[in-house]
Order: C-alpha cells, then structure tokens, then sequence
C-alpha cells in the first residue's frame, strides 16, 4: 500500500487515502515519487473549471523521481535511474500521435486528471512517457520543468516567436518566470513582465524583464509607451481572468500573435474588425505540450538558460491539509511561484 492524496469530489476538499502501489505492464515505469508540483490547474480541477474523471483520482501532473520498477519490455530505464514525467500518455500510434500532436492523441489520457497523478508515493506510466533527468537538475526543478516550463516553451512555438522580436508576459508567477528566461534565451528584443505582485516583478526583472506593475498603473498604456505605441509581436496570457485576457489582446501589435494559456471559465470578447481584422491579429490557444519539445527544455535547463531556483517559492510534504492550503490560495490568486509537493 502507499498513501496518495486525492479528489473525491469537486468543490471538496483533497483526501489522503491509502491505496495499492500499482502493478507495472510490460512497458511500464514504476516511478518512487520525489516532487510533484502543485499547478494551478490542479485547483481549477477541485473548483469545476475544468472536467477531472474518474474520481476519486490522486491529481499532480509535474512529476519527477526514481525509477522503482520496470516491466519485461522496457529496455531504456533501470532501477535507480533518475526521471521527469511527460504528463501526456498517448497511444503513439493514431493520426495525432503520428504527426507529432499527441495532446489530441483519440484514446490519450493525462495523469492527474484522467488517471492517476504524482501526489502519492508511486506513480505508474507507460515508458514512453519517461525522460531521463539528469543530475545537476534538481527533483524539484524536473517536476515543475514538466509543466509550467514546457507549457510557455510550447506556447512561444506556437505563436511562431522569432529572435528580435518583443514580448509581453501577463503573469509573473511559476509559467511566467519561465517564459520570461526563455523568450529571453530565445532571442527577444525585449521582455515586458505584467503582474501585481512587487516580489514576483523582482524576479522578473532580475531575469531580464521589465517589469510592469499592473497595481500602479494600466498595463496596456504602459506597454504601448515602452514600444512606441505599438504593442509587442508576441503576447502570453498565463493567468486566465477576464481583464487579463482583455489587456493580452489590447497589449499586441499588427501582425501580433496572443497565446492564451490560463485556464478559465469566462469569456473573452474580441471586436472582430478592430482588434483582429485591422491589425491581422491572431488568438493563439495553448493545450499541453509536446514530447518532442522536452529534451531541449532539459538542455536549456542544464546549460543555465532557464533558472528555476527562484520559481519554485517553497515546498510541502505529502499532506492533504497542506495542499488544501496550497488551493485556497491559488482560488484566490493570492499564491506567486510554484509550491513542490516533497513526498
């Protein structure tokens, strides 16, 4: 047995519950949990904003660890060996998964929200799902590497982000401190870091960033007088409000490309001829990320162009009570940087 904690319901608090350490399949991993990451997304899923079954399910998507276990068709990993977790589990074999989308894979699954996550002891998943960490990475930097890292990587390949070009981040929390490293190693004129809290807009500016304050002042304006009136080329939108989404679209240039990446439950109004027509703006949507896309994240990671000490704003042991906490603050946008879960 093992202790996992876990959703029971939505709009209820987690869990800890004693469950059976999985058995592995021939090309499974058995992983001894070392970090899991605590995501916002994971206290949308406790407040119905977004669909997590079958429940209960032990949630947590930023995994990293040990391996325990291998089954008799894993030839690539061994007892021992260090790993970070690619949260998608895909068949690998439909028209998706061939072109390289597997977070549109047709019979693909999350962990953490269609099976079993990384808040536990043990987390069982398919080989292919497994990378090698390697050892001047950090646990805790693997974990939340797996998410918020590769989501805003994925994000600015998205939106086709060229060197030379200006960004605005709406978000300078665990994905935005990311995004600000990475637009920078990336190439980026400029990188302007939107947020209300002065500690997370510190760290941001130590990154490169300049910081905008959207307490003190209106963060559009102030974006359009840093860039002379025009907007930046690439806009990330991490937060999910509907003001945020808003001042996202307000912040792009013409020919602006505007990545929305928060999750949220309200709507977005655009003005059809003025801000997408006349400009030939685009809205970009950000689903998950790719595979394909980790190993130069690691090597980003291991070369010091991405710097996650400072994102990772302290950690917790393996207790409901304590990520309860986590969510309260998260629901209530009172919580910057990203919480570890320490088993």
């Amino acid at each position: 047995m093992m202790k996992a904690v876990r959703m029971i319901n939505v709009h209820q608090p987690l869990e800890m519950q004693e469950i059976p350490v999985p058995e592995v399949g021939p090309d499974d991993v058995l992983v001894r949990v070392r970090a899991a990451g605590i995501c916002h997304s994971d206290a949308h899923y406790r407040a119905g904003v977004s669909p997590v079954r079958p429940l209960p399910i032990t949630l947590g998507h930023e995994v990293s660890g040990v391996v325990a276990e291998v089954g008799r068709a894993v030839s690539n990993f061994k007892p021992g060996d260090r790993v970070c977790l690619h949260y998608l589990v895909s068949c690998g074999t439909c028209n998706y998964c061939n072109q390289g989308n597997e977070q549109f894979c047709t019979t693909g699954s999350m962990i953490g929200k269609y099976r079993d996550g990384g808040y536990a002891e043990y987390i069982r998943i398919p080989a292919r799902s497994v990378f090698h960490l390697p050892e001047e990475i950090p646990f805790e930097q693997g974990a939340i590497m797996m998410c918020s890292s590769a989501t805003v990587f994925h994000a600015l390949k998205k939106v086709r982000f060229l060197g030379g070009e200006t960004v605005a981040v709406f978000g300078a929390g665990g994905l935005g401190l990311s995004a600000v490293q990475l637009a920078a190693a990336l190439g980026a004129l400029q990188v302007y870091a939107v947020d209300i809290n002065p500690e997370q807009l510190r760290l941001a500016e130590k990154f490169g960033a300049v910081p905008v304050n959207a307490r003190e002042t209106d963060p559009v304006e102030q974006i359009k007088q840093f860039t002379g009136g025009k907007g930046t080329d690439v806009v990330l939108e991490l937060i999910g409000l509907r003001e945020t989404m808003r001042q996202a679209v307000e912040a792009a240039s013409v020919f602006g490309r505007v990545a929305i990446v928060g999750l949220s439950a309200e709507m977005l109004e655009v003005h059809p001829y003025r801000e997408l027509i006349a400009k030939e703006m685009e809205i970009i949507g950000i689903a998950d990320h790719l595979a394909q896309e980790l190993p130069v994240l690691i090597d980003l990671v291991c070369r010091n162009k991405l710097d996650l000490t400072e994102v990772i704003s302290h950690t917790v042991p393996l207790d409901a009570e304590a990520i309860n906490d986590v969510f309260d603050q998260m629901d209530q946008y009172a919580h910057h940087g990203r919480v570890v879960i320490v088993p």
